[in-house]
């Protein structure tokens, strides 16, 4: 809050003070009533208030119920990948190239692309030629806990191919 706005809600509050006390005899404000903007502006940011009119609340967690929390079980089949994505660096503050690895947790057939950015616009296209580019059917995709992949975008595409995704 700016100073010029304090210093309003300062003011307005004072006159609500002496309001509840003068006009409809409010016995808590006698003291309050009778004391100046600036006393009242250090009383509001004295430890004691503080503490009592500020409420800090950690932020809670949240499941994403997107994909099943599981290692994969191949049963000696291929088309059970795994992918991950990594950042190749960044060059004068700007965030450098994604290399996405996919890998058949079988027989280790493995899918390596590059992404300008791993936003649903480069990652989608993407995501399509590798599995296509794997000589067999994809059944599981299974990635970390990433948002890249954890998402209703991959989500989508891994349904439309009838593919399970796993994290």
């Amino acid at each position: 809050m700016d100073a010029r706005h304090e210093d309003i809600c300062g003011h307005a509050i004072k006159k609500l003070i002496e309001r509840a006390y003068n006009k409809y005899e409010q016995q808590e404000y006698p003291i309050l009533a009778n004391i100046s903007v600036s006393h009242l502006y250090n009383l509001r940011h004295g430890t004691s208030y503080q503490k009592q009119r500020r409420q800090f609340t950690k932020t809670q967690s949240r499941q994403v119920a997107i994909g099943e929390r599981r290692k994969p079980q191949p049963n000696g089949q291929p088309g059970y990948i795994s992918i991950d994505t990594v950042h190749q660096g960044d060059l004068d503050k700007q965030k450098g190239v994604y290399h996405i690895n996919a890998i058949d947790e079988v027989i280790q057939s493995e899918v390596i692309c590059s992404v300008e950015r791993i936003s649903g616009r480069y990652l989608i296209p993407v995501l399509k030629q590798m599995i296509a580019a794997f000589p067999f059917i994809i059944m599981e995709f299974h990635s970390d806990n990433g948002s890249e992949y954890i998402n209703k975008h991959v989500c989508k595409l891994l349904k439309k191919l009838e593919i399970e995704l796993t994290k």
